[in-house]
């Protein structure tokens, strides 16, 4: 099916011979892909192609191009259109075609809200007592704290309380698969990346030419928030921040003789970053992973073991990933430790990029 209908189309040869050369398919060329099989969906089905119709399409497109397949999904086409969350890429098209086609008549009927209908403004039932979401999260963290201060003198035991949860094949994962493995992977596919100079200094850390910037490793992990940028919530278009400000909810860097404490005074409240002391970027003398404004200090001295402690604390004190880095964070926890494989919600660029890099040859 989906062969047939690239080959009928202004376009889908180019498809076709992209996939042929580079066994993937380019952001770009995907976008080109998902938007001629969806018009012909609709062409063919209507405005609303019946449910099958669309995991047909989905299946073709991974039988067509088994590169893409996601070998950590149930069906392996789940980022191209999942029934049970009615997501991915074919479902989001389909969901922008309609809305555009609908417009006319919308406009036709005037906005009422009806009383005590479903668009009615309602209290919420707090009491002064009660705390907000926000709030409990920020109490839970700060009382562990309180009630385990060790965790702020005695390095380690975050990693020591997450192998003690999910055992030390789990724990150990991301410093065995990550320089051998997911490193040269994503390297390759940075490559891909439209040039801008923040992604150009973490590349250049890969030879060794920035003395200002992050260490290789560092580095690396970093590029993967560029693969994975922040996306805007909801539709009201809440703020977007680019991946470079994404990054600063990572890692950030404080000069040797400074003072932490004077640091940490000046944050405002936030989720976990790593917070790294030195001469520069690229030697770094302390790690600290900062929580509700106090500092862990890491027992790892290099910065991948210093990235692995910040990714565990997110488990131990029981604090969601920052907004801006849930797709990040998500893949180094489903697709690098292998945690709630299937159960998680993952993104459809997820579950793209694990499929990419997966199928990669280095």
């Amino acid at each position: 099916m989906a062969r047939d209908v690239l080959q009928s189309k202004l376009g889908g040869e180019n498809i076709l011979q992209e996939y042929a050369t580079t066994k993937t398919l380019m952001d770009g060329t995907r976008r080109q892909m998902v938007n001629l099989l969806v018009a012909d969906m609709i062409e063919v089905h209507g405005r609303i192609p019946p449910t099958y119709v669309r995991e047909k399409c989905a299946l073709g497109i991974i039988t067509l191009f088994p590169c893409l397949r996601d070998p950590y999904s149930n069906n392996g086409y789940e980022h191209y259109y999942d029934a049970d969350g009615g997501s991915g890429y074919l479902a989001w098209r389909i969901k922008t075609v309609q809305r555009n086609t609908a417009v006319q008549s919308w406009r036709c009927y005037p906005s009422t809200t009806y009383q005590d209908g479903p668009k009615s403004k309602r209290d919420f039932l707090l009491t002064r007592e009660q705390l907000t979401g926000e709030e409990c999260r920020e109490q839970a963290s700060s009382t562990v704290l309180d009630v385990f201060p060790r965790f702020l003198d005695i390095p380690g035991l975050v990693d020591q309380d997450f192998t003690m949860i999910f055992g030390e094949e789990i724990s150990g994962k991301m410093l065995a698969r990550w320089p051998t493995f997911f490193k040269p992977r994503i390297l390759a596919d940075c490559k891909n990346l439209h040039s801008n100079v923040h992604v150009d200094d973490l590349l250049s850390a890969q030879q060794n030419s920035n003395e200002s910037g992050w260490d290789s490793d560092l580095s690396s992990i970093l590029l993967l928030v560029h693969l994975l940028p922040p996306t805007s919530k909801g539709h009201k278009k809440s703020a977007k921040i680019g991946s470079y400000q994404a990054v600063s909810h990572v890692v950030r860097y404080l000069k040797i003789g400074a003072s932490v404490e004077t640091f940490l005074s000046s944050l405002e409240p936030g989720q976990p970053f790593l917070l790294c002391v030195g001469e520069q970027k690229n030697n770094i003398q302390q790690f600290y992973v900062i929580v509700d404004h106090k500092a862990i200090p890491c027992k790892g001295q290099t910065s991948m073991a210093a990235f692995d402690e910040l990714f565990k604390a997110h488990f131990i004190f029981s604090v969601n990933y920052h907004e801006s880095l849930n797709s990040f964070y998500t893949f180094i926890q489903t697709t690098v430790f292998s945690i709630v494989i299937g159960s998680a919600k993952e993104s459809p660029r997820v579950k793209e990029l694990r499929a990419r890099l997966l199928h990669t040859d280095i």
